[in-house]
């Protein structure tokens, strides 16, 4: 009678966890905004390893030793659709080169602004400020700023490093196209990049009143075979009086930049 009592318990959870879940996904319907769109303003932050690498990765070990396990590389199961990155050889062979100098080379050791989609998925909130006409998209990390437009759409009028983004409703979809790069932003500290014919698509939908779906295709024909696509999560953050802090990483890398001008004192070498 026990056993019979459990597995009817057990199969009565089973289905309502996976009703749940199916509601939090297909059937779930976002509070409005006064437009009719569904309402994404908030301030949500990625959880998980790509911003270390977007691929499949195992542990290992900070490249600056001193460090010791304080920024040691988390393993991660990687949010690459089919796991890797459809590199050129050419191309492959530059990620791997990136990577073995990524303590000089990634943009983000010296504060430039992450670019798209890395913004997404550093370890640092980003606000989503919605309007009819515009949706503003602000990152923590160097003071990054997007603008998505969603009406007046034109072409980048020039290269930056995080691109311009036109935007559309696809039903409950927010689809922002975004060209434009510069071409110096990498997608992760793991040495992946691209070229300035970066062309990224990405598509957010609300999935839970906490959580939005984020999915983003990468198209650069010159670095990649074919394009290619990630998946992630993004959780509301829900802790009390939650903001987007300032986080002025300039004066934290001017030594790095800068340091080999600084005057010597009489009698050191210059």
């Amino acid at each position: 009678m026990r056993t019979r009592v459990f597995l009817i318990n057990f199969v009565t959870a089973s289905v309502m966890a996976t009703a749940a879940a199916f509601a939090q996904t297909g059937d779930y319907l976002a509070p409005r905004a006064p437009d009719g769109n569904p309402d994404l303003n908030g301030i949500w932050q990625t959880i998980g390893s790509a911003h270390w690498d977007v691929e499949p990765h195992s542990a290992g070990p900070s490249v600056v030793r001193e460090l010791g396990a304080l920024s040691a590389v988390p393993g991660g199961l990687g949010v690459v659709g089919g796991g890797a990155i459809p590199y050129r050889p050419e191309a492959l062979a530059q990620r791997n080169e990136n990577r073995t100098n990524r303590l000089e080379r990634d943009p983000a050791i010296k504060c430039y602004l992450p670019g798209v989609p890395r913004g997404m998925y550093m370890p640092f909130p980003v606000q989503i400020i919605q309007s009819q006409e515009h949706i503003m998209i602000l990152h923590e990390f160097a003071g990054a700023v997007r603008t998505v437009y969603m009406e007046d759409q034109v072409d980048a009028p020039a290269d930056s490093w995080m691109g311009w983004s036109n935007g559309h409703w696809d039903g409950e979809t927010l689809v922002i196209d975004t060209t434009g790069f510069n071409g110096q932003t990498w997608f992760d500290r793991s040495g992946n990049f691209h070229s300035d014919q970066l062309h990224v698509v990405e598509r957010i939908t609300p999935r839970s009143p906490e959580t939005l779906s984020y999915e983003v295709t990468i198209e650069d024909p010159g670095i990649f075979t074919r394009p290619w696509t990630m998946s992630m999560p993004l959780y509301r953050r829900v802790d009390e009086n939650v903001r987007v802090l300032e986080f002025r990483c300039v004066e934290f890398v001017e030594d790095l930049i800068y340091g080999h001008l600084r005057k010597q004192p009489d009698g050191e070498n210059r």
